[in-house]
């Protein structure tokens, strides 16, 4: 996932990008299944095992990267990367010479055969993001699947990952927290996924981009209420920010102020078991409501629609309180 590009460190600011808006990655040359093997190590001989490394590289500042992470980019056969543009900035800076390949949402089913192929071989391939930990919102996880599913050796290097440096500056707790992503783009399936998280006891981490900030704000306060929460952009980065506030103070800012630069990650406090309570009491009551005058299906639509809350869940909910309206109405003409 691009987290945001590498800086030259805390001396300059740098241009980011979001995922979204980021160019597609030019075709390397040579990246055949055959010749996966073909190695840029081989002018650095290592006792390196064969096998994936899941390499994590810098979020912002390009000297946040391990010892160790230099010391296996230096001796894998083969880099697989997002963005053989972005990778190989940092490669040298580090005065790496490696054979790049790209993998990337738009090739990964064409890409991850050739990689698995060259494991099978022996080889020993890195694979980075352009920022931050691999698998956070890409692709690399079904690469790891399909390489534990095979047997192949499959190794971490932990580093820099920009949801956990926002839960440390977000001040909120820290012992449970869920990574959700990125939300749906447009504000009825927003407000659906985050009905789905309104009841979860932990901290909520997402991504969203610049443009959407405000209204994504908007709909969290509107779904999970007045939570504290907490914005995070530019992280490792000269012009670093994070502001905190409620839910509904952080979207009054951003649809003022205009959306901000660089890539974000929001931090949001989770439903504690009064809120949880709380949450359950307001939708009988608004079921209940609903269903005086219309029928099950229609009084789950009408709520789904006002509160977010996925319909299937809203339905099953109407659907208890009706059948228990039912069953306590035959009782009572039984007496």
């Amino acid at each position: 996932m691009a987290q945001g590009k590498q800086s030259e460190g805390a001396s300059k600011p740098a241009r980011t990008q979001s995922k979204e808006g980021t160019d597609e990655p030019e075709p390397d040359q040579d990246v055949d299944g055959d010749e996966l093997a073909t190695t840029a190590g081989a002018a650095a001989p290592s006792a390196l095992k064969p096998g994936l490394y899941v390499v994590a590289t810098p979020i912002g500042n390009i000297a946040d990267i391990t010892l160790r992470a230099l010391e296996v980019l230096k001796s894998v056969d083969v880099i697989a990367c997002e963005d053989s543009r972005v990778t190989a900035k940092l490669l040298a800076r580090h005065g790496i010479t490696a054979k790049l390949v790209p993998y990337h949402e738009h090739n990964a089913s064409e890409m991850r055969p050739k990689l698995l192929a060259g494991l099978r071989r022996g080889s020993r391939i890195a694979l980075v993001s352009d920022a931050g930990t691999p698998l956070v919102s890409d692709p690399g996880y079904k690469l790891v699947r399909d390489a534990i599913d095979e047997g192949f050796t499959v190794v971490p290097l932990p580093g820099p990952s920009a949801p956990l440096a926002a839960l440390i500056l977000s001040g909120l707790p820290s012992d449970r927290f869920l990574f959700a992503g990125f939300l749906p783009p447009k504000s009825a399936g927003r407000r659906a996924a985050l009905g789905e998280l309104a009841a979860v006891p932990a901290t909520l981490l997402l991504f969203e981009s610049a443009p959407r900030l405000a209204e994504s704000l908007a709909d969290m306060a509107d779904v999970l209420g007045p939570r504290p929460a907490a914005v995070s952009r530019e992280l490792t980065k000269l012009y670093e920010e994070t502001r905190r506030g409620t839910l509904r103070e952080l979207a009054d800012h951003y649809a003022a102020a205009g959306p901000p630069k660089g890539e974000i990650v929001i931090a949001i406090g989770g439903a504690d078991a009064a809120t949880r309570i709380a949450s359950a009491e307001t939708l009988d009551a608004q079921l209940r409501s609903a269903l005086a005058s219309l029928s099950v299906k229609d009084a789950a639509a009408a709520v789904a629609a006002a509160t977010g809350l996925p319909r299937k869940q809203v339905y099953a909910r109407a659907l208890e309180l009706k059948t228990g309206e039912l069953k306590a109405g035959e009782r009572k003409g039984g007496k």
